[in-house]
């Protein structure tokens, strides 16, 4: 079976003609070809899909580096455009223009038209350097699309790793409907999420306290909003200061805790 040729279903795929009746035979009958139709049309679907994209990121290296040997491989390939036909020589038999049917799929002349090649019309084809061409923007489009989908403002972030936790309550006469929750992050923060604290007239400090020994440290204070996130100190051990505080303090320039804790919960991993 002779198949369509690349750069014919390369004009296919965009756009540029349409395929008569014999092409689509063929291609209802070869699945080769009308696989790789469809792999063109995709990388043309792709291409269409960036032209109304505006400030895109700088591609990583890696997609320029897979561009360039996706080129080099395109160059060396053989041409895949047809011999030219040898000039008639003085003397030879010619057939008249408008009657040239062309070889049969055997490659006799048998006076019957290709159903590859349309009367009247000499098919385009891909030069070396247009092949390279496609191959490099098919490339660039694709490397460009897997940047976008890192880099994209509305791409969703995976959610940060948690090391510990612990829920919080309410501690001493805090009303039993203030409560928290207290999550240490992989890279070293500690998130906070409180609701319902009663109001006090300065502001609330978040602490780590060593049961054992009572020591404690602040780690920061919370803002208006019911969410606050404090980095900790690199060295923190969360196996000695695993109890979590939040207290109100007083604007006194007194750095030491109030006394007067609202929640408190215990860190487990």
């Amino acid at each position: 079976m002779q198949h369509l040729e690349h750069d014919r279903l390369v004009f296919l795929a965009l756009g540029e003609s349409e395929a008569d009746t014999g092409e689509n035979h063929h291609l209802d009958g070869c699945a080769r070809c009308r696989a790789e139709l469809a792999a063109l049309r995709h990388v043309a679907g792709l291409g269409a899909e960036t032209q109304a994209l505006r400030d895109l990121p700088e591609p990583p290296p890696q997609v320029w580096d897979a561009i360039a040997t996706e080129v080099a491989a395109a160059q060396s390939l053989p041409s895949l455009t047809r011999p030219r036909r040898p000039e008639p020589s003085a003397g030879s038999s010619t057939v008249p223009a408008g009657n040239d049917t062309g070889p049969d799929l055997a490659g006799n002349g048998t006076g019957r038209a290709s159903p590859f090649s349309r009367p009247g019309r000499r098919p385009r084809q891909l030069s070396g350097w247009l092949l390279s061409a496609v191959t490099a923007t098919a490339a660039a489009v694709l490397g460009v699309l897997g940047t976008l989908a890192v880099v994209r403002p509305d791409a969703p972030e995976p959610p940060p790793q948690v090391l510990a936790s612990a829920p919080l309550a309410a501690y001493g006469t805090t009303p039993p409907e203030a409560t928290g929750d207290a999550r240490v992050f992989a890279d070293g923060r500690l998130h906070l999420h409180v609701a319902n604290l009663p109001e006090v007239p300065g502001y609330y400090e978040v602490w780590l306290i060593d049961p054992a020994s009572m020591e404690m440290f602040s780690v920061g204070v919370l803002g208006d909003g019911a969410d606050a996130l404090l980095p900790l100190p690199p060295n923190v051990d969360l196996d000695r200061y695993s109890v979590v505080d939040v207290s109100a303090e007083q604007y006194d320039n007194n750095t030491a805790h109030s006394g007067d804790s609202l929640l408190r919960g215990t860190l487990t991993s």
